[in-house]
């Protein structure tokens, strides 16, 4: 080989490798979730163990669809890069169950919330996302039941700021009237907070192929 094709070779950028969200975790969530209990104890204050083990599944799917924007923000994708990621995994997570599935009620209610969490990922990725956090939400709550779009447009604006290293307040999910959708969104909204913070130091380093 000559010194030319060497040194080509060693210029070549290495390539980071890294399943963010698979078909067979999640299978293996469903799996989990079919053996869960979501009936509990009618006489225990906790919640059924079903429906903690339904918050870890839509947790895990938050911090790992995250992961890819962190991934991001380290300059480890491009834009267009971690965009096409989140595609993959959106893929795989916003599977419509059947209707005979005695999971889909539960899954559905999950993948609600999670419109939130890829409208976010996808407006901070794109920018655009200015405007104060109260407002957002005054506005998220004042057109939620007659324009959900124009609801979840409000949400992903929040949850961009919360990715970019917002504050996220409690006060956002008080509201003397009755819940809708944009409460569910808020909801996922806080968990990306979270997770954002547990984040803090995540990367992975580029390896040769």
């Amino acid at each position: 080989m000559s010194m030319a094709k060497k040194s080509a070779k060693a210029e070549e950028p290495m390539k980071l490798f890294y399943i963010f969200y698979s078909e067979e975790r999640w299978n293996n969530w469903l799996s989990s979730l079919r053996e869960a209990d979501f009936e509990g104890d009618p006489d225990a204050e906790e919640m059924p163990p079903g429906f903690q083990t339904l918050q870890s599944f839509a947790e895990d799917i938050t911090i790992s669809v995250l992961k890819i924007v962190k991934l991001y923000q380290n300059e480890r994708f491009s834009k267009e890069e971690a965009l096409e990621k989140l595609g993959v995994v959106e893929g795989i997570v916003m599977r419509e169950l059947p209707e005979d599935d005695d999971l889909a009620e539960f899954v559905g209610g999950v993948q609600i919330s999670l419109l939130a969490l890829f409208a976010s990922c996808r407006s901070y990725l794109e920018g655009g996302y200015e405007g104060d956090p109260k407002a957002l939400v005054k506005e998220g709550r004042k057109v939620a039941e007659d324009d959900p779009e124009a609801a979840l447009e409000a949400a992903a604006k929040l949850g961009a700021q919360m990715i970019a290293g917002g504050k996220w307040s409690a006060t956002f999910l008080k509201s003397k009237d009755d819940p809708t959708i944009f409460d569910e969104w808020l909801a996922e909204i806080e968990t990306i907070s979270e997770a954002v913070a547990s984040l803090k130091n995540f990367d992975e380093e580029p390896g040769e192929v």
